[in-house]
């Protein structure tokens, strides 16, 4: 894990304000809160923005055979490469690593909804930065579909996935078309567009889940969903940050405004 960047500033959260705060922190992936004192903690420093930190807290407990810390690593590694990591090689390399991780955590653990959720996202994110066209000619689409979807059979209050499973439908129909994406990948614009609006009924206070949304919409009704499209990105850009994957996410929803 060398030559990680660090996110700064560390944000000031204890484990007794992340265990409070749990309900809000994970109402998307209904992780549940750990008992393990060093698994929250492992947690604690995955909200703070302490993801390297986080990542080797969870690997210690792995080996101590608590396969459930997969998930803590994983998430940590997945978001510091998406959201933090400046070089591509780096941040590409990060998230197929997470994606192996996963795919050994779904077979460890074949009922737990956030395994099968990490590997679809590492593998999504993967996909996105070696370009979707790419990724469906290599079979990813499907991987991260059928991840997805066995995330929401085995919670189907996950709405992580189903923002997640929506900009699926999205990218594929926006980089195949309608009709291609239908018949060979069984993307459905219908199918993305209840996917947003069950996710977000949800979890409406998701701030990651309102800027996949705002992408989403616009690739799959165009110009005319921009209006509500860029009020989204302003909703986010005016929002208060709980942790810091919050703090990374409003950026982002700043960064977009100013590109627009």
């Amino acid at each position: 894990m060398a030559n990680w960047q660090a996110f700064s500033p560390p944000l000031n959260l204890s484990d007794e304000q992340v265990r409070t705060l749990w309900p809000r922190l994970h109402c998307g992936d209904t992780e549940p809160c750990p008992e393990h004192a060093a698994l929250l903690r492992a947690w604690t420093l995955f909200h703070r923005g302490e993801f390297e930190a986080a990542v080797s807290q969870g690997l210690s407990l792995t080996a101590q055979g608590l396969h459930s810390a997969w998930t803590v690593v994983n998430r940590a590694t997945a978001v510091y490469a998406n959201y933090v990591e400046p070089l591509e090689t780096q941040r590409l390399a990060l998230l197929h690593q997470a994606a192996e991780q996963a795919q050994a955590h779904v077979e460890r653990e074949p009922n737990n909804a956030n395994a099968w959720y990490l590997l679809a996202y590492s593998l999504g994110r993967y996909a996105q930065g070696i370009s979707v066209a790419k990724a469906l000619a290599q079979g990813l689409g499907a991987r991260v579909r059928d991840a997805l979807e066995k995330t929401i059979d085995l919670q189907p209050e996950h709405s992580d996935a189903k923002f997640a499973l929506a900009t699926f439908h999205a990218e594929v129909i926006d980089k195949v078309g309608e009709l291609i994406a239908n018949m060979t990948y069984g993307a459905k614009k219908d199918r993305g567009l209840t996917l947003y609006a069950q996710a977000h009924a949800q979890n409406p206070g998701s701030l990651a889940g309102m800027l996949e949304m705002a992408r989403g919409l616009v690739m799959l009704e165009g110009e005319s969903q921009h209006e509500r499209a860029l009020g989204l990105y302003q909703q986010v850009s005016r929002s208060a940050a709980t942790d810091a994957l919050d703090h990374l996410v409003i950026a982002l929803a700043k960064a977009t405004l100013n590109d627009l």
